[in-house]
């Protein structure tokens, strides 16, 4: 099992950040990418969310960077951590519309991108991006098939339902034609969704009693990524014992990536606690790169 980093700053929901992070801006956040870049830390996320109506901010927050700016200020100031959105939204974007911005943040990276998508729940949201909300579904799941045929060429083509072109460039695109894709969401639906069209699944909210039991019931194929978060916090400075039980509970739940969250009262803190966190890890048999 490897370690990825839920970016502090970036997304602020309810209970799920530190006091720290409301004025923390982007030399913070660099700071803390180099850290994790520099002791071998799978990957750093950032979410998607245009604009969150004013009710619905009480419960999942209004902070959200967007993620491709952010990423790409962050590949400038890294070398070897993977750049992971969690998630997008696929239907806010055409897919072509993805494989351009996001396959450009691959080549500038050096294939350091790995995609999470996810189906979406804002109606609001939708209806403010003149995006269908109804059959979300179904139009996210044709999205992610070309989105397939997209990356890494020059002259896509692909002909669909609700996607269809051919005939046109797309310059500069991925690195690579085999993106990873990870799959968002809590319900059996997108574990199938994750399972039939993506690399690896990103559930949240959810009992890792019932995760384990969704995961022994699904026919993953191998090398399929399991990225699962503890759900509070970890404070590997100050209660190692209950970071260390954490990160054993999610290995033997399946996941193959922890991704975690980290109490700290500064990005110097948070630093420290990520230096903390490897040392623990490594006495686990986690794997960071460069080991």
């Amino acid at each position: 099992m490897r370690i990825g980093i839920v970016t502090p700053v970036v997304a602020q929901p309810p209970g799920a950040h530190s006091p720290w992070e409301h004025s923390a801006g982007i030399e913070e956040l660099g700071r803390i990418a180099e850290a994790a870049d520099r002791l071998g830390y799978h990957h750093l996320t950032c979410s998607e969310h245009v604009a969150v109506p004013t009710e619905a901010a009480a419960q999942r927050g209004g902070v959200y960077w967007d993620p491709l700016a952010t990423f790409g200020y962050l590949a400038a100031r890294t070398r070897r951590i993977r750049l992971a959105t969690q998630v997008l939204v696929l239907g806010y974007h055409h897919p072509l519309a993805i494989a351009k911005r996001y396959g450009t943040l691959d080549r500038v990276s050096g294939g350091r991108l790995v995609l999470g998508l996810g189906v979406g729940s804002l109606a609001e949201e939708f209806a403010l991006l003149g995006a269908p909300f109804e059959g979300r579904g179904p139009r996210a799941d044709e999205a992610i098939a070309a989105l397939r045929a997209a990356w890494g060429r020059r002259e896509p083509s692909f002909h669909g339902e609700h996607y269809d072109f051919s005939g046109f460039v797309v310059e500069p695109h991925a690195v690579r034609e085999r993106v990873p894709i990870w799959i968002g969401g809590r319900t059996a639906r997108s574990l199938r969704r994750a399972v039939t069209l993506g690399d690896g699944w990103v559930p949240f909210g959810l009992p890792l009693d019932t995760l384990a039991e969704m995961l022994a019931k699904a026919d993953a194929p191998e090398g399929f990524e399991v990225v699962l978060s503890p759900g509070r916090p970890l404070d590997p400075l100050g209660s190692p014992e209950a970071a260390r039980t954490a990160l054993e509970r999610l290995r033997k739940a399946g996941a193959t990536i922890a991704g975690v969250r980290l109490t700290a009262t500064s990005a110097d803190h948070y630093c420290d606690q990520l230096a903390a966190l490897r040392e623990l890890g490594q006495s686990q048999g986690l794997s960071f790169a460069g080991d």
